[in-house]
């Protein structure tokens, strides 16, 4: 192809599918399919879409033949589906395959001899004429029959006919083109509203798919009265290139594709259609009438049916491909989710998330299934997974904190840890009372409380009016638990949290800063209960919404300061429909984890195993 033009070309719409899994798919099986999983199979490729379903090869065995005539007889094959029946170049196995479709409304009958050199010489033992004269023959028997079966008092059946050449690629292309436009010219029905359909197989895939595209971009520009004829593509993928040849032939003149669902085929398969089509959907092609947006029962009925797994790093089927274990990689995706949603408020719905080509949510699968993590991933993943679950937007500082605990878990529990066990590790970790999993409580647990003014003796001296006093100080008295013994305590401070940090100070001798303290909206409040802490919540939650404080806490008896020891920190979580209530219940909660660091860990692994139980 000295001139080629398909390089420059760009692929703008989609082709006309063929599925071939009932036929090609279906005699590459070990235990080729039962009459029940073939209709099941049938049903489900209507389902998605096809509008050209291959359903057997009739005349190969009589359970082909049956399922032909029930599909048929049983009224399944709905109006706008044509069924595609395959036959070879022999009469009386071509009459067989006519008794098959009778009475079906739409049919495309399938020709095919073998045309390459190889097939000629050393099975068949053929010249090019003899060759050409076997498809001429056949393709007048083929002409006959579909005028007697299309007669009203036979079916009134509507007929496409079809011829490939076999072995394709591997045949001399003047010989290729010299073959077919003897075979039209024999059937002598092509037209440009009813086209004769040449498919043009890579039987065998012998050359790299800039090849296949060169020579189906030669058969196009050879062929005679182009107008009249559909070019159908079919590549094997012995070379693990079908998908890039099917798409490189298209640029090159095809029409149509033949291939199966998720690829099954003789050998290495058949081109999957599945990566096929949403090659094209994330090229912003709508492919045609397909309809993937629920790939998973897809994967259900292609893996029962031809009981072959599906690899799970298979393109878009696979249930890895929406993973991200890397470290960066799940940081990456989290802020790209976090611009997407800036974006998709600004009236933006265009797609564009690092490392993920498409939206997973098109194909039916769900955001908290994008990111898994293991011993080995990153902060950043772990932050989205807790975002995504408990609507928890964790300061920096503490998803590091928080990774550390999940990194120690999966080593200790040697898991992968999905978004249930990072839930229950976090709610445990940080003792957040959710309805899932209940109260949570740590070692230490806020019961009720009252906070007061609290003036400085020499503020009534004054006589400055109440409350504008500086510093204004808060009183704090309420019940605290402590490994399930209640306390009354009390303290003081400039705020609610130095003042509660004040009484758990006199009431347990442990003195503590408040290293960093943020708050924002929880953005799914029905996900988390009250805990008791002597207020009545229960109406309030139903019309307001609720808030998440964050605590870190550090004990002051350690230096933190220039060129000294750095104290280690400890964070709690606080959730409630009042502001202040949250801020003291994290700083009840990292108190707890304080108080019995070692414990950490260690409870979360027990509530991550206990789940898994």
């Amino acid at each position: 192809m000295p001139q080629r033009a398909w390089p420059a070309k760009v692929q703008r719409s989609a082709p006309i599918w063929t599925s071939v899994d009932l036929r090609d798919g279906n005699q590459a099986l070990i235990n080729p399919m039962s009459q029940e999983q073939k209709l099941r199979f049938f049903m489900k490729l209507v389902d998605v879409g096809f509008q050209e379903i291959e359903v057997a090869f009739p005349s190969a065995s009589d359970t082909d033949f049956g399922f032909v005539r029930n599909i048929i007889e049983q009224g399944l094959i709905p109006d706008g589906v044509w069924i595609q029946v395959l036959a070879p170049a022999r009469e009386e196995l071509i009459r067989r395959t006519f008794e098959s479709i009778k009475g079906a409304k739409r049919v495309i009958l399938h020709l095919y001899n073998a045309t390459s050199p190889l097939f000629r010489d050393v099975v068949f033992g053929n010249s090019q004429e003899k060759t050409i004269d076997l498809a001429v023959r056949h393709t007048k028997i083929v002409r006959d029959l579909v005028d007697e079966y299309s007669r009203p008092e036979n079916g009134g059946t509507q007929f496409r006919y079809e011829y490939s050449p076999e072995t394709f690629t591997q045949t001399e292309m003047d010989f290729a083109v010299r073959i077919c436009e003897e075979v039209r010219t024999a059937w002598g029905k092509a037209s440009p509203e009813n086209k004769i359909i040449f498919n043009l197989p890579a039987t065998v895939e012998i050359g790299p798919p800039n090849h296949y595209a060169d020579q189906i971009e030669y058969f196009c520009t050879h062929i005679s009265k182009r107008d009249e004829i559909t070019v159908s593509l079919h590549p094997h993928n012995d070379r693990g290139c079908a998908v890039a040849a099917v798409e490189l032939g298209l640029l090159a003149g095809g029409d149509r594709v033949e291939g199966c669902l998720l690829g099954n085929g003789e050998r290495t398969g058949n081109v999957d259609i599945v990566t096929l089509a949403l090659n094209q959907f994330c090229q912003g092609i709508q492919p045609g009438p397909l309809d993937l947006s629920d790939l998973q029962s897809v994967v259900d009925v292609v893996t029962s049916c031809n009981d072959i797994p599906v690899h799970p790093r298979h393109p878009y089927a696979g249930e890895l491909v929406f993973t991200a274990f890397s470290g960066s990689h799940q940081d990456a995706i989290k802020k790209g989710f976090a611009a997407q949603e800036a974006r998709k408020a600004k009236g933006d719905e265009t797609w564009s998330i690092p490392y993920l080509p498409i939206d997973p949510a098109d194909m039916g699968a769900t955001y908290e299934a994008v990111i898994r993590v293991n011993s080995q991933s990153g902060k950043g993943g772990v932050a989205y997974l807790v975002a995504q679950a408990l609507g928890l937007d964790l300061p920096r500082r503490m998803q590091v904190a928080f990774y550390q605990v999940i990194q120690q878990v999966a080593d200790r529990t040697g898991k992968e840890m999905t978004s249930e066990d990072i839930t229950k590790a976090f709610t445990q970790t940080y003792h957040v009372p959710t309805l899932a999993e209940g109260r949570n409580e740590g070692r230490l647990a806020l019961r009720n409380f009252k906070l007061s003014d609290d003036a400085a003796p020499s503020d009534a001296d004054t006589g400055s009016p109440s409350g504008e006093q500086t510093p204004r100080y808060r009183r704090f008295q309420g019940t605290v638990l402590k490994d399930g013994k209640p306390h009354e305590i009390s303290g003081r401070g400039n705020g609610p949290l130095s003042a509660i940090c004040d009484a758990l100070e006199s009431a347990f001798g442990v003195s503590v800063n408040i290293r960093e303290y943020s708050e924002h909206a929880v953005s799914k409040p029905g996900t988390f209960s009250a805990a008791p802490n002597g207020r009545q919540q229960g109406s309030e939650t139903k019309t307001r919404g609720q808030a998440a404080s964050y605590v870190e806490l550090v004990d002051a008896t350690v230096e933190d300061g220039a060129g000294a020891k750095r104290a280690e920190g400890f964070w709690g979580v606080g959730v409630d429909v009042d502001i202040t209530t949250s801020g003291l219940k994290a700083v009840v909660s990292a108190m707890s984890n304080l108080l019995q660091p070692s414990a950490v860990v260690a409870e979360a692994a027990a509530a991550v195993t206990n789940g898994a139980q």
